[in-house]
Order: structure tokens, then sequence, then C-alpha cells
């Protein structure tokens, strides 16, 4: 039996925030199974380990005996999650939604228990209602909460247009809670207000109010910028075992902590034990070698996790360099060019202060030789090889 100060523990494990923590302690001390609530928009096809993030803390709650909603946002898809945009974000069609959240129920069952999940989608009870019921529901809030919302404010002092069923989407997630009288809603960072218009509204419709708890956004695999598709820096939760076994061990020695604290189901002390074998000295290749291991166990099996790590040592333990790397070939003009900015144009890094950055990690080398000076300037007779980190190369040459 877990104590409601451990299970708090385990709850608050990586979490940004909790709204409010007595509130969820005393949801624990009835000793009810409580309703988790989640909600994702099937925006994309593909969920990648920044998205497993909130997965894994659905995991948690299961682990503690807790019911868990999976809610697919068929309904408010269509209308476009506002948050963080700078822009009116374009509307899903059904057929997309209906495609994207079948993806999404086949892969989330590799960390969620289905035996102890519901899987909702909003349109259940969104479809029927009727404007009447939609005027009642925005009643519920004012123009002046809306602009409270850091990017509704940004766009409204900068003159950009905000279209009122922008407005709707906070209100149809909130109104999701009360529909499904959620004891909890988790949600990324940038959802804190649309969690908390969940509060409101279940207040508004004399129901106890659910208890929020944010999550962290991960970084991606350049350790700057969030894990995202569109920037290249994600580790797909589908992809094969040796791209996801090498994707893992590019990740910075530092940034290997964080991942292991949202991704891994190791208890913390165990992962305090791996500290502080690195801060002994301990390799810590071999201690990111274990969360491969586990990472990808969870999403293919252990044999798929001992082969992929076998390939890895046989690849780049002893530097070889792969077969497969692609050769780019970079115009300069007479004065050469800083390789900071040769990495960004080979496609190596993502910008020149991810470069400076991983040059000051002694992540770059070139035919083999650790580099010190990201300032340093390649000329017009450069053609080397250049690694960064542990699995990107490319044969460059400077061309004028």
């Amino acid at each position: 039996m877990t104590s409601v100060n451990e299970a708090m523990d385990l709850i608050a494990r990586g979490a940004d925030e909790i709204l409010v923590k007595d509130e969820l302690k005393k949801k624990l001390e009835s000793g009810k199974p409580l309703n988790i609530k989640a909600g994702f928009d099937p925006t994309a096809p593909d969920l990648h380990l920044g998205h497993t993030v909130l997965i894994n803390k659905l995991r948690q709650f299961q682990l503690l005996g807790h019911r868990v909603i999976f809610l697919i946002g068929d309904f408010t898809g269509m209308i476009g999650d506002p948050s963080g945009k700078s822009a009116t974000r374009p509307p899903l069609t059904k057929e997309q939604v209906k495609e994207n959240a079948e993806s999404y129920q086949q892969q989330v069952f590799k960390i969620l228990d289905p035996e102890l999940t519901e899987v909702a989608f909003n349109s259940s009870w969104m479809d029927k209602m009727n404007a009447a019921d939609v005027v009642r529901l925005a009643s519920n809030y004012t123009v002046a909460r809306m602009l409270e919302r850091d990017d509704f404010n940004k766009r409204y002092k900068s003159n950009q247009s905000i279209a009122i069923h922008e407005f709707l989407y906070p209100l149809v997630q909130g109104y999701d809670s009360v529909a499904l009288d959620a004891d909890v809603e988790l949600g990324g960072t940038d959802q804190k207000f649309n969690l908390l218009v969940g509060r409101q509204l279940q207040e508004a419709h004399s129901k106890a109010p659910q208890v929020v708890i944010t999550m962290p956004i991960l970084e991606g695999l350049d350790g700057v910028q969030k894990m995202s598709k569109s920037l290249n820096n994600y580790i797909g939760i589908d992809e094969a075992a040796n791209d996801m076994f090498g994707k893992i061990m590019s990740v910075s020695d530092e940034l290997m902590w964080r991942y292991f604290e949202l991704l891994s189901f190791r208890p913390m002390d165990e992962i305090r034990g791996f500290k502080k074998e690195v801060e002994d000295g301990a390799n810590p290749r071999d201690i990111k070698f274990k969360l491969a291991e586990e990472i990808i166990t969870r999403f293919h099996d252990a044999k798929a996790a001992d082969a992929a790590q076998l390939d890895f040592i046989n690849r780049f333990s002893n530097n070889e360099i792969p077969d497969d790397i692609s050769e780019v070939e970079i115009i300069v003009d007479s004065e050469g060019m800083p390789l900071a900015n040769v990495l960004k144009e080979a496609g190596l890094v993502s910008s020149t202060s991810d470069a400076h950055r991983m040059v000051k990690q002694g992540a770059v080398k070139i035919d083999g030789e650790r580099i010190e000076d990201s300032k340093q300037i390649l000329t017009l007779d450069f053609s080397a090889v250049i690694q960064v980190g542990k699995r990107k190369f490319a044969r460059v040459k400077l061309i004028s």
C-alpha cells in the first residue's frame, strides 16, 4: 500500500506546478479512485518522447489505483488550439482528426494499461450542444479574463487578429472537465490557463474544482528548444530501435538527468545514485545506456534494446565513421566561414548558438580531433568529416 505522502511524492516528481496541493492531498486521503483527465488534440499522427512526459504521469496515477481518462479532443481539434500561437491556427478536417485519433490510440497503450484507461472523445457531448448551450457556456467567462492569456494578450496589444472561435477553445476544454467529473487534469505548462478555466467552469456547475497539474515541456536533442518534429530534434516512439538508441545516446550528459526524471520509471533514489556514480568518475555513457535500454524496452522489447546497444557499440565506440554519411558542399567567399556557421549550414546543429554550445561541451570533432574554438575560420581549402555528438556526421567541403 502506498501512503498519501508517498503518492504525493510520486505525483510531484517532475511536475512544474500542482494547483492546489492541499486539495490534491484531501482527494487522495478520501481513499476513492480519482478521475484523472488529460486531453490530446489529434493534430499529428505520431507521438514523440516529449508527448510521453504527460502520459508517463498518467501511468503513475494508474499505478496508484486511479482511473485515467485519455481524452481525444476530436471536437476541439477542429477549432485549433491557440496556445502559444501568434496567429490563428488552421482547424483540422474531420477526416484528419479521425485518422490521427486512431494512430494516437495505438501508440498510447505502449505506456498506459488499456484495462485501466477510458478513451473518450469530446465530440460525444459537444456534438449534442445547440447554439443556446454554447451561448450559456460562453456566459461563464469574460473577454477581460480571456485577454489575461499571454498569447491572446500579446496578439491583442500588437493588433494581430484573434478570431472569436479561439475564445471557445479554452471554454470547451474546460467544459470537458465538467462532462467527465474530472478530479485532476494534467497538461503542459502552456496549457495552464485552459486547465484553470476547467476549475472555474466546474464551480459554475456546482462541482468540486479539479486539481491542476502542469508538466514541463521536454527539450529536444539540441537541449535548447522543445522537442518537435518540425525542428527535427525529436525521438519518435515508433522509430526503429537502433535509431532511438542512437538519438538517446546523442543527448548531452547534462540533459540526460532531465530525461531520466521525466521519462524513466526508475525511483529517484536510484537516479540520484547514478548521478553520484558519475560524480565519482563513472563514464556517463554507461549510465546513458541504462536510460536508452529502458526506453527502447518500453516501446519495443528487451531483445531489441540489447541489439540496439550492441549495434551502437560496434558503430561508435571505436570512433568508426558510418559509411552512409551525407556529403555537404557549402559556398563561401574568399574570407571563409566561422566553424559555428559551417555546422549550421551543414545541418549538424539547429543554430549558431547551438554550435557554440556543442563546441564548448567538447562534442565537435573534425577528422577525429576535438575542436575547442567555435569561432575559428574555415577556408576554401577545407574538406573533412565533421562529427557533432555521438551520431551526427557529415563530409563537408567549402567551395566558392
